[in-house]
């Protein structure tokens, strides 16, 4: 747990379960809401497992960072996630929607 704290530049050990309960939820809600809004786009149609599955990532992905701010928000820890989805963007190459 101190590791990472340090890491995240954490100081209280309620900062950092605040931060892992954001972290199960936002997961847990975009895995649930994921599988729905390919049957939605895609209707009832029988999707190939690996394609539906390779969809649902590239669904997932956007869902869980605003999912991310939104709980982050709620949980009064916005600048912590904020600061952990420009990193994540930058990953993907999408730095440039956010000025240092």
């Amino acid at each position: 747990m101190n590791r990472l704290k340090e890491k995240w530049g954490i100081k209280s050990n309620f900062q950092l379960v605040i931060i892992l309960i954001v972290f199960a939820i936002t997961g847990s809600i975009s895995a649930l809401i994921s599988s729905p809004i390919i049957d939605f786009i895609f209707g009832e149609s029988d999707i190939n497992g690996i394609v539906k599955f390779i969809l649902q990532l590239l669904i997932i992905m956007p869902i869980y960072q605003v999912l991310l701010l939104f709980f982050g928000y709620i949980f009064f820890q916005f600048n912590f996630f904020f600061k952990f989805v420009k990193k994540f963007l930058k990953l993907f190459g999408l730095g440039f929607l956010f000025r240092d």
